[in-house]
């Protein structure tokens, strides 16, 4: 008994090594625990076998470690490796390896804060001790090493080619998967709406993502499986294992505890997409004409329709985010913080373009398809989009103008203002005071049903709008049939106007004087009617009385 009892005060401690880190105390004959920062792991082989934290006769835990490793290293050349047991000395329980004591655990070597034991403590460090002691055995059998590195390099050719077997079938299979989705697309919709939604271009890069992700979990593989067949590398190799597994447990536990909230969450989605298509069903009929709702009329039913769809689904999306997995992390929050910055910081113009967008719609000032005038610019309205307004003019440019410029500026809308479903379209002349003004008018009147393109149901009219010091400005005033070709319409009216002048031998000219002409600028009563305007209707008594 006192031979295992001074083993046990001993072990660990004899044949202290010159290059120990601690310095030793005063031998006190006493065990006590080790300062802080003292406790030090004894590794075998790459394996760590027993965390020391006891002083042992003055020997610090840095030197029971490296006795341990050197009694080890000597029962190993010698080819002693086993068996490995524990038995209890005193208050200790001993290592022995084939019956040799090569450590020593003591109770100050346990944290009881971990809740370990000394018992449990022991039994497990034996356990990694005698898996430590067989690798280091074979580590010195040359066979074995052989056979590790014949099975690597088994595992590693295996590898390759099936490296370039998924690398052949990433070329395939992009291929194939994007003429079938083409082809479906296509049978579905039109080849334009198929090269329209970029399938050729998505689909291979979904492929390829997968098939990178399967490359990289066969790498991942072949690595620890190589790792793990030599002894000196195959703690890294069982870790990397473990992580694998790790990571997968941690996983699917993860997507366990989200099952309830992801099942609230597709709830949630359901109800908001049913409320849409309601909300979408009914402003549909609104924009048909079908149904009449107030304050909603046919030009707004479609941004009333998307208005009220962008607000269901931001309330389904307030009310699903707190069951969305990992709203409640730090990195969850602090990226919807930085979203909302980002977002706010950038969209000061976008916002505004897009109230101005919401003005624009609901005044109905403009639809699509009207003839407008947007400041300086002058065309037919193909979209009123929520950032910009688009128009084409008669030269067939198109203008995008946006709409905070809209509302900033005077539109006016030549398509709408009148019976006759359009505004008049006018053109003026300036004539002298010694050409009758029946004449102009009737000539005026004249050209204007020559005119092909103006509104026969509305008749021509002329109005004299200006006396002016040496001329007097007559302005025509038609009724298109199409508001949206005013252009080609004054094109032929003016056209028309020139041939009619010229056929009565009237110059459209504005004369300006210098000086008191020589006869005044008056029309004599003979002239008065002169042609092409017809003399007025005179009634038979009216004959009478003159004669």
């Amino acid at each position: 008994m006192t031979r295992w009892l001074l083993a046990a005060l001993f072990a660990g401690a004899v044949a202290a090594p010159a290059q120990a880190q601690a310095p030793s105390s005063s031998a006190s004959g006493a065990a006590g625990p080790a300062p802080a920062g003292q406790a030090v792991t004894l590794t075998y082989a790459r394996r760590p076998i027993v965390t020391l934290r006891a002083q042992v006769l003055g020997r610090m835990p840095a030197e029971r470690a490296n006795a341990a490793t050197r009694a080890l290293d000597d029962l190993v050349a010698r080819g002693v490796t086993a068996p490995v047991s524990t038995r209890r000395i005193s208050d200790a329980l001993m290592l022995f390896v084939g019956g040799e004591a090569v450590a020593a655990v003591l109770p100050d070597d346990v944290d009881l804060l971990a809740g370990e034991t000394l018992e449990h403590t022991a039994a497990a460090a034996a356990s990694r001790l005698q898996v430590a002691l067989a690798e280091a055995t074979e580590l010195r059998a040359g066979g074995r090493l052989l056979r590790a590195v014949a099975e690597a390099a088994a595992v590693t050719a295996a590898l390759c080619i099936l490296l370039w077997l998924l690398l052949r079938l990433n070329r395939f299979a992009a291929r194939a998967l994007a003429a079938a989705a083409e082809r479906r697309i296509a049978r579905t919709w039109s080849d334009q709406a198929a090269r329209a939604t970029h399938v050729s271009y998505l689909v291979p890069r979904a492929a390829s993502l997968v098939i990178v992700a399967a490359g990289a979990v066969l790498t991942y593989l072949w690595l620890a499986f190589v790792l793990r067949r030599f002894p000196y590398t195959r703690p890294l190799g069982e870790s990397l294992r473990s992580v694998l597994l790790a990571q997968v447990e941690t996983l699917g536990a993860s997507i366990l505890d989200a099952v309830p909230g992801l099942f609230t969450v597709a709830l949630i989605a359901l109800a908001a997409r049913y409320a849409s298509r309601a909300a979408a069903l009914l402003f549909d009929a609104v924009e048909r004409g079908r149904l009449t709702m107030p304050a909603v009329y046919p030009e707004t039913a479609g941004p009333t329709r998307r208005l009220v769809t962008a607000l269901i689904w931001l309330f389904a999306l307030a009310m699903a985010y707190p069951y969305v997995p990992g709203s409640d992390s730090s990195g969850f929050k602090g990226i919807s913080v930085f979203v909302g910055v980002i977002i706010s910081l950038g969209s000061s113009g976008v916002v505004q373009h897009l109230m101005s967008g919401l003005m624009v719609t609901f005044s109905r000032a403009i639809r699509v398809g009207d003839f407008a005038r947007i400041g300086d610019v002058e065309g037919t309205i193909q979209q009123l989009g929520a950032l910009a307004t688009k128009l084409r003019t008669a030269q067939g440019a198109e203008i995008t103008i946006p709409n905070a410029v809209v509302v900033s500026q005077m539109t006016t809308n030549y398509s709408r203002g009148t019976a006759t479903g359009g505004a008049l379209v006018p053109t003026s002349v300036t004539i002298g005071y010694d050409t009758p003004w029946r004449q102009v008018e009737a000539m005026l009147l004249t050209a204007a049903d020559r005119t092909a393109g103006i509104r026969r149901t509305s008749q021509a009219v002329v109005w004299r709008v200006a006396l002016e010091d040496y001329y007097i400005k007559y302005t025509l005033l038609v009724a298109p049939e199409d508001p949206c070709r005013r252009s080609e319409l004054l094109d032929r009216l003016h056209t028309a106007i020139l041939d009619v002048f010229n056929e009565h031998d009237v110059q459209i000219m504005s004369p300006h004087y210098v000086g008191d002409p020589l006869t005044p600028k008056v029309v004599p009563p003979s002239h008065w009617h002169a042609a092409p305007s017809s003399p007025p209707t005179v009634p038979a008594g009216d004959i009478a009385l003159r004669s």
